[in-house]
């Protein structure tokens, strides 16, 4: 039966020094939410407590959580599943199921945060283009410094066997398929993007996307920054930090977002975009082959090695 979750929620990693990882994120351009002696949560403008959460150790990725509409949904996906509700550590409290997923991943569905106050971001100025005019008498100055990270959109995970984990996660999390990714055939099925049914709410084309990669493994996660001109800035931020860049700016065809690929000091991939697609349930679901999965409608191709 399961639940329909309604968005991803954050990542957890380990990393032996959170203070290289506090600085790194801090350039991406997240917040501090809160941190300890072992554990570093980090936000973005928007009003979630955490999106990416360290805890001291050997680099690893160690969960991906996903927001659940309520924790009667819960009791309902722990029932089904011979599990317990439990308390959620880290800012803005709730409450958590904790699964793992055919390939070992630990995955949380959780419910009941606390909102925190958003963060307005400072010196946004509106965009002339040919069509629209809304900048008059002002001029537009960008502020150099970190793109300004609003939320998480959606993580990549690599799978031993696709329709495995694909039933695993449409059977508990009501998920939809966007785009199946094939690789010349609708026989030979390499993955697919996944999105939450959120009925007539549209959704972000994918929150996760699973790839039949025949080795489990985390590929990367994706977080949401205020538009192109501050994508941009972040590139060369980043940049100038001597960051490790991985792929991009460019526009991806499935999913249609502004992409830009970092990779943070232990080398797990993080993704900025901007401007994806919005889909609800009842845009349906289509197939797509790896070719148009690696295209880019502009912007340099993938390079031969892609994600973690």
């Amino acid at each position: 039966m399961g639940i329909k979750i309604q968005d991803i929620a954050y990542v957890r990693f380990s990393a032996p020094d959170l203070d290289s990882m506090e600085a790194f994120l801090t350039e991406f351009g997240m917040v501090r939410s809160q941190r300890s002696n072992d554990r570093l949560y980090m936000r973005g403008l928007d009003e979630d407590p955490y999106l990416h959460e360290t805890h001291l150790g050997d680099p690893a990725f160690l969960a991906a959580g996903f927001e659940a509409e309520s924790t009667k949904d819960l009791e309902t996906l722990a029932r089904e599943e011979s599990v317990s509700v439990d308390s959620l550590d880290g800012p803005g409290g709730g409450f958590v199921v904790k699964l793992a997923d055919p390939n070992g991943f630990h995955i949380e569905v959780i419910a009941g945060r606390r909102r925190v106050a958003p963060i307005e971001p400072t010196g946004r100025i509106p965009n002339n283009d040919a069509y629209g005019t809304p900048r008059l008498n002002a001029v537009k100055r960008l502020t150099r410094g970190p793109s300004h990270v609003k939320r998480l959109g959606h993580c990549v995970l690599n799978v031993t066997n696709f329709r495995e984990s694909e039933a695993w996660y449409k059977s508990r999390f009501g998920l939809i398929t966007s785009d199946e990714v094939n690789l010349g055939s609708p026989d030979q099925v390499l993955g697919a993007f996944l999105r939450c049914d959120r009925g007539s709410i549209p959704s972000d084309h994918h929150t996760l996307f699973l790839l039949g990669t025949g080795k489990p493994s985390f590929n990367h996660a994706a977080y949401e920054v205020a538009d192109f001109d501050d994508l941009m800035c972040g590139h060369e931020w980043l940049k100038e930090k001597g960051r490790h860049h991985e792929w991009g700016v460019g526009r991806h065809v499935l999913g249609s977002q502004i992409f830009d690929y970092w990779r943070d000091p232990w080398g797990h991939t993080l993704e900025h975009w901007t401007d994806g697609d919005l889909l609800d349930a009842a845009w349906g679901s289509r197939t797509a082959t790896i070719q148009e999965a690696l295209r880019t409608q502009w912007g340099p191709q993938p390079p031969s090695r892609m994600g973690s």
